[in-house]
């Protein structure tokens, strides 16, 4: 009998980076795949994105919509709230072996939360990191602490899961899956890309994506008023291409501002999302990419351009060479900016080494979940490091 894989995702982001990997589970003859859609991908506001899961030929075996028209903490708690009790008709149903979910969003220590009950074990992705400028942090860790496989991206994200008591032989290190992602999509050109974008990027263009930080003091408006700012002391020349920020709190106060900012700017164009192939096909053209994105971190370095970093939410992450980080201030945005267009730095950007690894992480995560023994890995007990007190 085939092992039930399911794999949970909830943005378009998320998704990006399992795609391949539930490609590889399929493919597997030892596995069956199982997918469960939820959070952004279900709303029309962030663009409907289960779209681009069906367009890419999987099946949805459950669709659990959550998301409130709210933009506030409260809004998101009633959200967490409303994914458990959906989630449990969902886990019931379908009956997985294994459930796979990525990183630290609210969504995920929903499902997390439902499968332990369930005593489904879970297999948890990019575990390990940490944004320090988010509630994302802790979420990851609690995830962690919840999971019984653990699939990291780098070496010391090994180390950091074992030092919270996991046992190193069910923890394993294949690299990121973005980075993975990167090797396997088939990129579009520059012409096709621009005709299906209507957007022209010149001699320089950004990409940026800008979310709101969830466990600092500054608020969304103030460091999105900062960033416009210092995006309007460029040469109009500079193409500029906004991906929009996900569901968090916060995020739709961004969003409003970033529109109303390209409302009359032919320079500027701004996406709900542009999905996997065309996100990683503008990687290939622009010039640097702006924000405060994970994927900045994670899967820019590998195309040799500069990134910005704005603000806090991404302290902890590893980086590369070319990764500027800057406080949320206009006047730093600008130092940054010119900075990551500049022909020295740009220089370094192209040598740069991805601390992510270099691919291989989906094949190899989806044959570990076809061989690994499953008896009594529900069972969990603390590792502790040598020497420890």
């Amino acid at each position: 009998m085939k092992r039930k894989i399911c794999i949970l995702t909830s943005t378009r982001a998320e998704y990006g980076l399992l795609k391949h990997l539930m490609a590889e589970i399929r493919s597997n003859r030892s596995l069956e795949l199982q997918t469960i859609v939820t959070g952004s991908h279900m709303s029309p506001e962030f663009g409907y994105t289960f779209q681009e899961i069906e367009t890419d030929g999987f099946a949805i075996d459950a669709r659990v919509e959550i998301l409130l028209s709210s933009d506030s903490v409260q809004g998101v708690a009633k959200a967490m709230g409303l994914a458990m009790i959906s989630l449990s008709d969902a886990l019931e149903r379908l009956t997985p072996d294994i459930l796979v979910i990525l990183g630290d969003r609210f969504e995920i220590l929903s499902a997390a939360a439902v499968a332990l009950v369930y005593n489904i074990p879970i297999a948890h992705l990019h575990g390990g990191e940490t944004t320090e400028g988010a509630i994302d942090e802790a979420i990851r860790h609690a995830v962690t602490k919840m999971a019984s496989l653990h699939f990291v991206a780098a070496q010391p994200y090994f180390q950091r899961v074992v030092q919270m008591g996991e046992l190193p032989e069910r923890v394993f290190n294949f690299g990121g899956l973005g980075v993975d992602a990167i090797g396997k999509v088939d990129l579009i050109n520059r012409q096709q890309l621009e005709a299906e974008l209507d957007f022209r990027f010149g001699e320089h263009s950004l990409l940026i994506t800008f979310h709101p930080e969830t466990q600092t003091a500054q608020s969304p408006e103030l460091q999105t008023r900062a960033l416009l700012d210092a995006l309007s002391l460029l040469p109009e020349k500079i193409g500029i291409l906004f991906t929009m920020p996900n569901a968090d709190a916060g995020g739709r106060q961004i969003s409003a501002m970033i529109k109303s900012y390209a409302d009359g700017r032919t320079h500027v164009a701004t996406f709900e999302s542009l999905g996997q192939r065309r996100y990683l096909s503008c990687l290939a053209q622009v010039s640097a990419v702006v924000g405060n994105s994970s994927s900045g971190l994670t899967e820019v370095p590998s195309f040799g351009i500069p990134t910005v970093n704005i603000g806090q939410r991404q302290d902890g992450r590893l980086r590369a060479e070319s990764v500027i980080d800057c406080p949320a201030t206009s006047d730093a945005i600008a130092r940054a900016l010119g900075q990551a267009l500049s022909p020295e730095f740009r220089r370094v950007a192209q040598h740069a080494i991805n601390p992510y690894g270099s691919g291989g992480a989906s094949h190899a995560i989806a044959s570990t979940l076809a061989e690994i023994d499953l008896d009594g890995i529900i069972k969990k007990r603390f590792f502790d490091l040598p020497n420890s007190v």
